[in-house]
């Protein structure tokens, strides 16, 4: 509070003169407001990142449409994803008896000061909706598709992979692929060739 003997500044606009104390803006200060402090994540974007791709399962699978599944984790296991990489090269799909959806074949390698470690290929549940569990299970057994994992990131600060419904590829398929994606490379050299002469 103001005790008697406080001297107010006496605010004076193009107006003319005001009644009442000045406001910084009228003493000629910055009117922006205060700037809020971010926290590092999300200067970060919101913890968005991916942790590893299969990009190999590209090259081995004809690849259909995807899914987003959340991971059940544990707390080293989330750690070694922030700190490292997971190894998505053996990792699939499976559909139990109870409906339920597991990814087998995924490494997340263990970190060396953990109180309490984890198994590196133990099977992870799999976080999906009910109609996209029925779905993935009549393509598995009814078309004999393979569900693949071709990406691991963090989204929203949660661990999540991309599931891939995918169809193997014969070793002459593969070699088509490889031709294929050889020629669009060298018609796009020869048309960047182009433009520059």
């Amino acid at each position: 509070m103001l005790g008697t003997g406080s001297i107010v500044p006496e605010c004076t606009t193009s107006d003319g003169p005001r009644a009442g104390p000045a406001k910084p803006a009228d003493l000629g200060y910055d009117s922006a407001p205060m700037a809020r402090h971010t926290s590092e994540k999300a200067a970060r974007g919101g913890g968005d990142r991916v942790v590893s791709k299969n990009r190999r399962a590209f090259y081995d699978y004809e690849v259909g449409d995807k899914y987003e599944a959340g991971l059940v984790l544990i707390g080293s296991e989330v750690r070694a994803l922030r700190e490292g990489s997971a190894d998505l090269t053996d990792a699939w799909v499976d559909i139990d008896s109870r409906g339920e959806a597991w990814v087998k074949g995924l490494r997340i390698p263990p970190l060396k000061h953990a109180a309490f470690g984890h198994e590196e290929r133990r099977p992870r549940k799999l976080l999906l909706h009910r109609e996209q569990i029925d779905r993935l299970r009549g393509l598995n057994q009814r078309d004999g598709m393979t569900l693949i994992v071709t990406q691991c990131y963090f989204k929203q600060n949660r661990g999540k992979i991309e599931i891939a419904v995918a169809k193997g590829r014969k070793k002459y398929d593969k070699r088509q692929a490889v031709r294929e994606k050889d020629a669009d490379r060298e018609a796009r050299v020869a048309m960047q060739r182009g433009r520059k002469a």
